[in-house]
């Protein structure tokens, strides 16, 4: 099915050492753990990037978001190894928080009418089973997007 979709390669992060399989890659999207995190610093090409959504925040984002001293002092250490580590590696590291923004909402919206988008739907829950879902999500079966169906 992912072959279907152009994937070129399909690599189970859980199980295969992803970091000894891909190599000089532009940029990383990473959602995941701090390990896996680091490990997707090795698969970049000197200066490429890796953009995050899991942390750890960059001293950046603490200014962007006006935080106190003491806030950008924590958010400074939390992400010292990291960010240390890319600099090693010739990587830029940067954090992305992600907020709801109703003109991006739209542009996704029209995209997904037009089929410009296609999500893949593995699973539907009714809402009185999202315990079900959550365990189903865990389970790591899921092949696509996982939905509880409130109404």
């Amino acid at each position: 099915m992912l072959k279907a979709l152009g994937a070129d390669i399909i690599i189970d992060y859980k199980k295969d050492n992803f970091e000894n399989i891909l190599k000089d890659y532009d940029v990383v999207l990473n959602s995941q753990d701090v390990k896996t995190l680091e490990k997707s610093l090795t698969i970049l090409k000197p200066g490429g990037s890796i953009i995050s959504i899991s942390g750890p925040p960059t001293p950046e984002f603490a200014k962007s978001i006006g935080a106190s001293a003491i806030i950008r002092f924590i958010i400074w250490l939390t992400s010292l190894k990291i960010r240390n580590r890319a600099k090693n590696l010739n990587v830029n590291y940067s954090f992305l928080f992600m907020k709801a923004n109703g003109r991006q909402l739209e542009q996704i919206a029209d995209l997904l009418a037009s089929e410009i988008i296609k999500p893949i739907v593995d699973k539907i829950f009714p809402f009185e089973q999202t315990n079900d879902a959550f365990d189903y999500m865990e389970s790591g079966h899921a092949k696509g997007k996982v939905v509880v169906k409130v109404k």
